[in-house]
């Protein structure tokens, strides 16, 4: 079976070789990139492009711009999923402020934000507290869509916070 990331590292080559490596293009190949691997497990070789993204955007755009923090928020869930969750927690606190200063309270990137955090803090063993935070991502969610359908993050959010209530016996 041919290796499924194959296309995007061809891709990542190019975009270096006709734009240089910290050009937003080949930043955002090397995230793409960083997205198959992860996706194969391969979290190691993830992770170290997406410090590269991360690195290179910061450099360029600063701390606060979306694809920033994007890149951060990608780089903190795989920490996250190599056990690093202090760290992973802090980089997603950042997210989610940067979020929120940009989109507000409710707003989709930061709701996600909120919900990615959430479940760092549930892997560290802080039900409550996580469970707080999913009640946020939810309340938020229906205040902004009144009448409308559920973000796939909301629902997801909901989801897992109608587990914690249930293993909780709530």
């Amino acid at each position: 079976m041919a290796n499924s990331c194959e296309d995007h590292e061809r891709l990542l080559e190019e975009k270096r070789r006709a734009l240089g490596e910290q050009h937003p293009e080949t930043l955002a190949a090397m995230l793409n990139l960083a997205d198959c691997l992860w996706t194969q497990g391969r979290l190691m070789a993830a992770r170290k492009l997406e410090e590269q993204v991360v690195a290179g955007r910061r450099r360029q755009l600063g701390e606060r711009h979306f694809d920033t923090l994007k890149a951060i928020g990608k780089l903190a869930v795989t920490k996250a999923a190599q056990g690093e969750l202090e760290e992973a927690r802090e980089l997603q606190e950042n997210v989610v402020n940067g979020m929120h200063d940009l989109y507000g309270e409710a707003g989709l990137e930061t709701l996600r934000a909120v919900n990615n955090l959430a479940g760092t803090i549930s892997a560290q063993g802080d039900f409550e507290a996580a469970r707080d935070l999913l009640e946020r991502v939810v309340a938020a969610d229906v205040r902004r869509r009144v009448g409308g359908g559920a973000d796939r993050a909301t629902r997801a959010a909901a989801e897992v916070l109608a587990i914690m209530e249930r293993d909780a016996g709530l």
